[in-house]
């Protein structure tokens, strides 16, 4: 059971890894498309990790968060991670808020597809597998922390812990809290006198916005989404 709850750690992790690394891609290659090419020529057109790691963001809160239980302490946050911010010059696009706004929400809703391709697996499992909706449910059930993987399968554990980190980075970057982009379009509403208090939002407390804050409001839209989702696997 330790064996399997660990497996499925590394899987977490990997997987937060692999969605920033899309979710940076996505804000790279919308600036790239709109007529700001600094982040292709720094290479972060791309789903390499190396490029778009963040040591605090992407590897040490998530490690902390995931595998600490198995050391014996437990963080009350959600699972959330940041990346290392894609560069973007905004004089560069053709309609400055316009193309930014764009930027910023093809991150968000790069994961969005995630979500949607990793769904349409598991429907795909519950309709081909014998005994597929079972399945399909225990494992979505492991993905949410449910210790019995008896009638689990790897591949819907996978898709649906997919599911799971990439709505949690989804609402979790649409906060207004900087830098997250959320921010970037709430930024771009504001009247100039709000702009340049809203800029010295920065540093440590923005971490700590986005880790309490983050953590509390993930949870209100998080829970209910994935509650319906679940009602969706049930009733195939």
């Amino acid at each position: 059971m330790q064996s399997a709850a660990f497996a499925i750690a590394v899987f977490q992790f990997v997987l937060l890894l692999f969605s920033l690394s899309f979710h940076e891609c996505a804000h790279a290659w919308m600036a790239s498309l709109l007529g700001d090419q600094t982040a292709r020529m720094q290479g972060r057109v791309t789903l390499n990790p190396v490029y778009h790691v963040d040591p605090i963001g992407t590897l040490l809160f998530p490690a902390v968060v995931i595998f600490g239980p198995f050391f014996g302490f437990h963080l009350p946050f959600m699972l959330i991670g940041w990346a290392k911010p894609t560069p973007v010059i905004t004089r560069n696009f053709r309609k400055i808020v316009r193309d930014d706004n764009l930027t910023s929400l093809a991150g968000p809703f790069s994961n969005l597809i995630l979500v949607l391709i990793a769904l349409v697996g598991l429907i795909a499992m519950a309709m081909i597998l014998p005994d597929g909706r079972s399945v399909v449910s225990a494992s979505f059930y492991v993905a949410l922390g449910s210790p019995d993987t008896s009638n689990a399968h790897p591949l819907a554990i996978l898709m649906s812990l997919g599911i799971v980190i990439n709505l949690s980075l989804f609402f979790f970057n649409l906060l207004p809290i900087p830098p997250l982009d959320g921010s970037r379009v709430v930024r771009n509403m504001l009247p100039y006198n709000a702009v340049v208090v809203y800029d010295r939002i920065g540093g440590w407390a923005s971490y700590l916005l986005m880790i309490f804050v983050g953590s509390f409001v993930l949870r209100l839209f998080l829970v209910p989404t994935l509650v319906l989702i679940l009602t969706v696997l049930l009733h195939l």
